[in-house]
């Protein structure tokens, strides 16, 4: 009786492609300036998280910077005296050396910079797209000074639960089956453990959600490929997306997920993370398994509640 033979196996792709994602922000930078309000809102949500820290932070590096929207932030609070900016897309670099602010091209998984180079590391949304997230939260926390801070926003694991959704029901109905389609998000336990195995001092997490509204899923996901974010997953399908199934995720959509007056709900939902580079003096920290507690109380800041904003592909805004 013959033996079937076992399955071949190879070495497990990374999630996601990194050249992929290069190329994506690099297209963008032509066009975030008419979808940069998701990131206006987050970079004003940061400023404001850092208001009430009792310090003022002479060098700060902005990571992930797409056009400067971060930067411009720190700048204009009187709390960062200079600032960096770095992108993993040379265009984005560009954009932001255009407004004006120091820029270079770096990738987060490979910091160009000395070790105790910064007083504040700050990055808006480009951290949950690395493949090593341990290793750029070590290779952050060598970039600080001593007791320097790290305060940064990422995608969370409920981040466009609504279009994943859709996706999945369109597929599955048109086509029998469904691929990956949207990128994995980090969860807050997930995060608040990497700040500690990458030797953060007080690391703390909290979420944040900002619910979007759009005439529809087609909005949405032009706004998404808009602002450099679209999916790009190594193991994402690599052929075209039928007619058939796109107008099913459509339907799927405003099915599911539409608002009183018909139109698509999208939300994001944000994972906040702290923390400080070790320093003779700093305060002990708590016991294992605090670091979930309240982003906003260890930065002495008021706790914020979730928010809304509406917008929409450029044609609907206007």
């Amino acid at each position: 009786m013959a033996t079937q033979a076992p399955p071949a196996t190879g070495p497990v792709p990374a999630p996601f492609d990194r050249a992929l994602v290069r190329w994506r922000r690099h297209r963008a930078a032509a066009t975030l300036a008419r979808a940069d309000f998701l990131f206006a809102e987050i970079a004003d949500r940061l400023v404001e998280r850092l208001g009430d820290v009792k310090r003022d932070f002479p060098l700060a590096l902005d990571l992930g910077c797409r056009d400067g929207v971060l930067s411009r932030a720190l700048l204009a609070s009187g709390r960062v005296g200079h600032a960096v900016a770095a992108d993993l897309a040379p265009a984005m670099a560009r954009a932001a050396l255009a407004a004006g602010i120091t820029a270079l091209a770096a990738d987060e998984e490979a910091l160009p910079f000395a070790d105790g180079a910064f007083d504040l590391v700050a990055s808006l949304c480009t951290l949950d797209a690395t493949n090593d997230l341990p290793g750029a939260l070590v290779q952050i926390r060598r970039a600080l000074k001593p007791d320097g801070l790290l305060l940064a926003a990422l995608f969370g694991g409920e981040t466009l639960t609504e279009l994943r959704e859709a996706w999945l029901a369109a597929e599955i109905a048109e086509e029998g089956g469904a691929g990956p389609r949207i990128s994995p998000f980090v969860t807050l336990d997930v995060a608040a453990g990497l700040l500690q195995r990458a030797g953060f001092a007080l690391p703390v997490a909290d979420l944040d959600t900002i619910t979007v509204t759009y005439s529809d899923a087609l909005a949405l996901m032009a706004d998404l490929r808009a602002m450099g974010v679209a999916g790009a997953l190594s193991l994402r399908r690599r052929t075209p997306t039928r007619r058939a199934t796109l107008a099913r995720v459509v339907a799927e959509y405003a099915s599911r997920h539409a608002t009183e007056d018909g139109r698509a709900r999208a939300t994001f939902q944000i994972v906040w993370l702290a923390g400080w580079a070790p320093a003779p003096g700093q305060p002990q920290p708590k016991p294992r398994g605090s670091a979930s507690a309240s982003l906003a109380g260890a930065l002495g800041a008021t706790e914020r509640g979730t928010g809304d904003h509406t917008g929409g592909t450029a044609p609907h805004r206007g």
